[in-house]
């Protein structure tokens, strides 16, 4: 996989300059997170529906999973900024109780039962193995010695396993970026505006599970802005 050698990478650790771009970037996370899932607001929108106020136009259930989005990314910051965050089964159920609420068949616990991904034959494991797996994915991130290898391989695996009934994506997204944020790199937002490759590239990904190309893709969404606040 990609290293930390390559220029884009060789950024110093700062851990409150990279909550610091993110805080101030929840509202296009939260934006470009509905819109891979096919939720048509404009920006505008769910910066208006972060702000509490509800926008016409659009069904109530999309607009709570708007809303749910921008409260687990509040709750992510706060279990960084409270030294609380872990790549833990605790944590993870903990921000699903609130990005999933109301929208998953549970939320806030691993599946009990078994679930297909559309599009591709390849089935994910049987709910008695979840647990395993997780402790598994966790322990893997000792033989990698780049941070983001290890942050896009939790994104990865979340995904493939598909711990949840539903909203394991951005589940696997929101414990990529609180372990680079917790380790004072800055989070990685994938674009609406790149939905057709990061669709293709993801059912490839779940027939191989190759994480090479989906690695190239993640790391490609970093910024350049980002990165060059971050070395200033």
């Amino acid at each position: 996989m990609s290293k930390a050698t390559d220029t884009h990478w060789a950024m110093p650790p700062n851990r409150d300059r990279a909550l610091m771009l993110a805080q101030r970037e929840v509202s296009v996370f939260v934006y470009d997170a509905v819109r891979l899932e096919g939720i048509n607001f404009t920006l505008p929108e769910v910066q208006t529906l972060l702000q509490g106020v509800t926008v016409g136009g659009h069904k109530l259930s999309d607009q709570q999973i708007a809303v749910n989005q921008g409260e687990a990314w509040k709750l992510l910051f706060q279990m960084i900024q409270g030294h609380r965050f872990a790549l833990t089964k605790a944590c993870a159920e903990a921000l699903h109780s609130v990005a999933a609420k109301e929208e998953a068949l549970e939320w806030g616990t691993f599946r009990s039962g078994s679930v297909l991904i559309a599009g591709t034959d390849y089935e994910p494991p049987a709910p008695s193995r979840l647990v395993q797996l997780f402790q598994q994915m966790v322990e893997s991130l000792s033989g990698m010695e780049d941070i983001y290898d290890q942050a896009i391989h939790v994104f990865l695996t979340m995904a493939r396993c598909q711990f949840f009934y539903d909203v394991n994506k951005r589940m696997g997204r929101f414990m990529m970026n609180g372990h680079l944020l917790n380790r004072g790199y800055p989070a990685i937002n994938l674009p609406a505006s790149r939905q057709l490759e990061f669709n293709e590239l993801m059912l490839a990904f779940y027939e191989s599970g190759d994480e090479e190309p989906m690695n190239r893709f993640v790391r490609s969404c970093l910024e350049a802005r980002v990165i060059r606040i971050m070395k200033e």
